[in-house]
């Protein structure tokens, strides 16, 4: 029998924060990383807001992030008008610069871009408008030139200060309007068609650019409020079954949504690759496409699978799904949209609510690996408890075994 070839999974991460890092000690943590076999920590470098339990926290077990601060020492004038907040936790330690000067394991850089609602509220004009002008101080516009600026920033700053291997961007495009805000609330009942239509931008850039690129975007405009308006105004609740193929049959005949939609992706793809250019060249830029499930409905937010690998080093996919073969299932949909790109690296999370069982978990990896993923990567360790934790050295050895 002929043993089937399946490349080396050369980036082996785990995400992690600085909180977790700093309390547990960075020598510490980065020998426990080792013994697992992986030889990356992926570190959050810019961060949302957040309630999160930490099973294995030393000090306490619930943290409250510093919402859309910067966790290393940034130099201002590597930015615009939008200057990224610093995390009280340079004031005593640099956890970043402990990484890098670690032996032995690379540092990666987890750069949440354009999610950030402190620096939305401090500069609502750059975030996403909707149909009604209603700002999104979660979502900085990817079209607006000084959220670009500030998204480009960010990565060349901090792969230029540190020796990092790399970078993995999560929301370089259009957040979608569900979101998760604080106390995010309605009494009428959500659907995908409500929601998407809800989540379109059309800030004076987004209106400018499309109507550029040939697009009746007043039109467009006009026509999305008056949907969302004579829906609000009905005794009417969309199944679910029936918003996914009222929004279907809008993205297939409407023309200007079409046309709006693909101009979105090229707005996202032209970020990326401008980020690429400017980021120090030995370093890898990863893409996070969404956290949306499944990852194909990625264009939504702008992410074109196929083109963001073309521009990016890589395309890190979360693979967050209840089970093995949605896993795989997902794997077999982005491979496709690649179309052949052997650009993708995959992230999974051993725990609840994805593979809450060791065996699923294993034949999520087992399932990765074999379909050729060029990474992988686990998380959270600051929110994974020490025996999921500990599956991950099983997975490190199929990922060898497979090699």
């Amino acid at each position: 029998m002929v043993r089937k070839t399946v490349n080396a999974i050369a980036y082996r991460a785990i995400y992690a924060y600085a909180w977790d890092l700093a309390e547990t000690g960075v020598a510490a943590a980065v020998d426990e990383f080792k013994a697992l076999g992986l030889n990356t920590v992926t570190i959050a470098g810019s961060y949302h807001a957040g309630k999160f339990l930490r099973p294995h926290g030393k000090a306490g077990k619930v943290y409250f992030p510093e919402d859309g601060t910067a966790y290393f020492k940034t130099t201002a004038s590597r930015y615009g008008a939008i200057k990224p907040v610093a995390n009280s936790l340079l004031e005593d330690r640099d956890v970043l610069r402990e990484l890098c000067d670690k032996k032995g394991i690379a540092t990666n850089v987890w750069l949440v871009l354009l999610h950030n609602t402190l620096l939305g509220t401090r500069h609502p004009e750059v975030t996403v408008a909707n149909a009604f002008g209603d700002r999104y101080v979660y979502s900085l516009c990817p079209s607006h030139p000084e959220s670009r600026a500030y998204a480009v920033g960010l990565a060349r700053d901090v792969t230029q200060s540190y020796q990092v291997s790399g970078i993995s961007m999560e929301s370089p495009g259009f957040a979608p309007y569900t979101h998760g805000y604080h106390h995010e609330f309605a009494l009428n009942q959500p659907n995908r068609w409500l929601d998407n239509q809800l989540g379109l931008c059309f800030c004076d850039h987004c209106m400018k650019g499309a109507t550029a690129a040939g697009i009746n975007a007043k039109a467009l405009k006009a026509r999305v409020a008056r949907d969302i308006s004579d829906y609000l105004a009905s005794d009417i609740d969309f199944p679910a079954d029936m918003a996914e193929a009222f929004w279907l049959a809008d993205t297939r005949l409407d023309g200007e949504l079409k046309a709006f939609l693909d101009w979105r992706c090229d707005i996202v793809t032209s970020l990326v690759a401008e980020i690429r250019s400017e980021v120090r060249k030995d370093a890898t830029v990863a893409v996070i496409p969404s956290v949306a499930r499944p990852t194909g409905g990625a264009w939504y937010e702008g992410s074109d699978l196929a083109a963001l690998a073309k521009v990016s080093d890589f395309v890190e996919a979360c693979f967050y799904e209840p089970g093995p073969m949605r896993a795989k299932a997902d794997l077999f949909d982005v491979k496709r949209r690649l179309g052949g790109s052997q650009k993708l690296r995959g992230i999974l999370r051993p725990a609840w609510p994805d593979l809450q069982t060791k065996g699923d978990f294993l034949a999520a990896v087992e399932a990765l690996v074999d379909g050729g993923i060029q990474g992988l990567a686990f998380y959270n360790w600051g929110h994974l408890r020490a025996a999921n934790v500990a599956w991950i050295a099983d997975a490190m050895k199929i990922a060898e075994r497979k090699s």
